[in-house]
C-alpha cells in the first residue's frame, strides 16, 4: 500500500480522538540550538475550531488495526474496515514534510494495539526519539500511550513528549466492563497516577528532565450508554482533582458498522457534547460544583440553552446582583459574564461606577445578562417573575465560521 492510502485510512481512523490541543507547552526555541518546529517561536501561531479542538496538528494511528475488540471502536479487532500501518520511519518523514510545508505545527499520534500494548508503546515512543534526537524536531508532539505499557516506556514517552493522553474511554467503570471488556478502568487510572507522579516531580525540581510539560488529557466517549450528564461530570471532576489532568475531552458516540445490539442506533445529538464542555468549564473556573449544576434536574443538561443560563432561571431568587456591589463569586455566576469579563468589571469599578454604555463597550450579551443585573440606570423590575423569561433571555444562535471565529 502506497504512503498516501496509508495517510488517508489512518487519518480518517484517527478522527474520533478528540483529546488534541497543543496548548501548555513548555518554550524550546531554536535560538543558540538548531531545531525546526519551535512551538513558541516567531511567526508560529494557533488554531483551534470552535470546540477548542487544535486544527494544526498531524493527527494520524500509526495503525487502526487491533487485537482489542471494544464493541463502540470502528477500529476494533472484528470491525470490517479497511486497514493500515506506518512504519516508524513513514511518520517521521510524514511530520517533517508536512511541517516543512507549513501545514502543522505539530504531531498528534495515538494507534490500535499491535501485538501487545509493550510492543505498541514502544513504536510511539521512537517515532518520537526519531524526531527530537536524530532531526532537531522543536515541535509540538502528543502521544496517546496505552495504559497496559511498561513503566518504563511511559517514562520515555514523556521525556519526548509535550502532552501524554489516556483514554478513559466511557464515564463508569461498569461502562468500561460492559463495552471493552478487554480493557481495565482501574489500570487506566493507575497509569494517570504515574503520570502525575512523574509530571508534579519535574516540576517541582529545576534540573529534573523534562516530562511531559503540557501535562496530561483524557477522553470518555458520551452516548454510548445510559450514563447522564450529571455522572459524566461527577467523573470528569474526579479526574481533575485526582490526576491534575490538563482537560478531560467529551466525545460523542458515532454509529459504525456492523456496530453491537448494545449500543444505541443513533448518535446523541452533538449539542450534548457542547453542553458537558460548558457544564465542564462551570466547575473548573466559575465556582461551580456538579450537585448544584443538576440539582431540580432529571440529571440531564438541557440542550436548548447553556447550563448557566439554565441554572440562573431555576434560581432566580438570588438575582438580580448590584454589578457594583456583588463580589467575583456572585457575578461570575450572571449569564453572560465570563471570567475575564468579571475581572475587568472588577478593576474598572474601584475607579467609577460601572454603567450600561461600560457593559455595551465589552460587547456582552445584553439581552441575556441585563434580566439578572442593576446597574445605576437599569433596574429589571419585574423581568425575572415572567413566565417566558427563558425566550427573552436565550441567546441568537452563533453560525461559527473555521476562519472568523477561530480563537
Amino acid at each position: 500500500m502506497d504512503l498516501k492510502r496509508k495517510l488517508e485510512i489512518l487519518a480518517d481512523a484517527a478522527k474520533y480522538d478528540a483529546s488534541c490541543a497543543s496548548s501548555g507547552t513548555d518554550k524550546r526555541n531554536s535560538k543558540g540550538n538548531p531545531g525546526i518546529g519551535s512551538t513558541e517561536g516567531a511567526g508560529i501561531c494557533h488554531s483551534y475550531a470552535p470546540d477548542g479542538r487544535c486544527i494544526s496538528l498531524l493527527k494520524i494511528l500509526m495503525t487502526n488495526a487491533c487485537a482489542f475488540d471494544c464493541l463502540y471502536c470502528v477500529n476494533r479487532a472484528s470491525s470490517n474496515v479497511p486497514r493500515a500501518r506506518f512504519m516508524v520511519d513513514e511518520v517521521v518523514t510524514l511530520t517533517l514534510d508536512f511541517y516543512k510545508r507549513n501545514y502543522i505545527e505539530g504531531l498528534f499520534l495515538s494507534s490500535g494495539i499491535i501485538r501487545s500494548p509493550d510492543y505498541t508503546m514502544e513504536q510511539l515512543v521512537e517515532v518520537a526519539r526519531k524526531l527530537r534526537e536524530e532531526h532537531g524536531f522543536r515541535g509540538y508532539i502528543h502521544l496517546k500511550t496505552i495504559p497496559d505499557a511498561d513503566e518504563l516506556l511511559l517514562a520515555q514517552a514523556g521525556r519526548y513528549a509535550d502532552r501524554l493522553s489516556i483514554n478513559i474511554e466511557l464515564p463508569t467503570e461498569e461502562g468500561v466492563k460492559r463495552f471493552a471488556p478487554e480493557k481495565d478502568a482501574r489500570a487506566i487510572r493507575r497509569s494517570m497516577g504515574r503520570m502525575r507522579l512523574k509530571i508534579d516531580e519535574a516540576k517541582a525540581e529545576r534540573k529534573a528532565p523534562r516530562f511531559a510539560p503540557a501535562g496530561q488529557s483524557t477522553q470518555m466517549i458520551i452516548g454510548a450508554d445510559a450514563t447522564p450528564d450529571s455522572e459524566i461530570l461527577a467523573t470528569s471532576a474526579n479526574l481533575y482533582g485526582s490526576f491534575g489532568l490538563r482537560r478531560v475531552y467529551f466525545s460523542a458516540f458515532s454509529p459504525i458498522p456492523d456496530a453491537s445490539s448494545l449500543l444505541p442506533p443513533q448518535a446523541p445529538p452533538l449539542v450534548r457534547e457542547h453542553r458537558l464542555y460548558q457544564g465542564d468549564w462551570l466547575m473548573r473556573f466559575y465556582g461551580f460544583d456538579n450537585k448544584e449544576i443538576f440539582a431540580g434536574t432529571d440529571g440531564m443538561l438541557d440542550l436548548g440553552i447553556d447550563p448557566k443560563l439554565a441554572w440562573a432561571l431555576r434560581n432566580r431568587e438570588r438575582f438580580p446582583l448590584d454589578v457594583n456591589l456583588a463580589n467575583r463569586e456572585e457575578l461570575l455566576r450572571v449569564p453572560g459574564f465570563g471570567v475575564k469579563t468579571v475581572d475587568r468589571l472588577i478593576r474598572a469599578r474601584r475607579v467609577r461606577a460601572i454603567r450600561m454604555e461600560d457593559l455595551t463597550q465589552l460587547r456582552l450579551p445584553l439581552k441575556t445578562a441585563l434580566p439578572f443585573i442593576t446597574l445605576p440606570e437599569h433596574r429589571p423590575t419585574k423581568l425575572l417573575d415572567r413566565a417566558d423569561l427563558r425566550t427573552l433571555v436565550k441567546p441568537e444562535p452563533v453560525q461559527y465560521s473555521l476562519f472568523g471565529n477561530a480563537a
